[in-house]
C-alpha cells in the first residue's frame, strides 16, 4: 500500500530575491499525473475541514501560505499528524486514509489531484471508512 509521506519540493532563487518552486509532470517525485487543481482560502483557524476518506484519489496539498496541519488515519486507527509550514514542502496522500485538516489565519491550501471530482469516491462517515476495510 502507499503511504503518505512530505515531499521537499524544489526550491529555487535566494532570500534576498524570493523563491520559486515548480514541479512539472515529468518530476520523478511526483506519483500521479495531475487532473485537477483546487485551492482552499479564508478558512477560519476555528474550523476542522476534510473530515473524509478517498477510496482511491491521490492528492499533494502544498500551504502555499500559512501553516496547514494534517491528521492522517489508516483503515486500522493509526494516527500520523504532519504540518505544512514552507510553501516548498507538499504533502503526498494516497487513497485509504482519512484526513483532519486545520488551517492557520490565511493559509491558502493548493491540491494537485488524481483525477477529476467524483462524490463515488468519498467516505464521509469516520465509522464506515473504519469498517471498510483494511488498506
Amino acid at each position: 500500500m502507499k503511504t503518505p509521506r512530505i515531499l521537499q519540493l524544489p526550491r529555487i532563487g535566494e532570500a534576498a530575491l524570493g523563491y520559486i518552486s515548480v514541479l512539472e509532470q515529468k518530476d520523478p517525485y511526483l506519483p500521479f499525473e495531475v487532473k485537477r487543481v483546487y485551492w482552499t482560502y479564508f478558512t477560519p483557524n476555528h474550523v476542522e475541514r476534510g473530515q473524509h476518506a478517498h477510496l482511491q484519489l491521490e492528492q499533494i496539498i502544498v500551504a502555499v501560505s500559512g501553516i496547514i496541519d494534517f491528521t492522517l488515519i489508516d483503515r486500522a486507527g493509526n494516527r500520523r499528524d504532519y504540518t505544512l509550514d514552507t510553501p516548498d514542502k507538499g504533502l503526498y496522500i494516497p487513497g485509504g486514509y482519512w484526513r483532519e485538516i486545520r488551517f492557520s489565519h490565511n493559509a491558502v491550501l493548493l491540491c494537485l489531484a488524481s483525477a477529476v471530482y467524483d462524490e463515488k469516491d468519498y467516505i464521509r462517515d469516520f465509522n464506515e471508512f473504519i469498517k471498510s476495510g483494511k488498506p
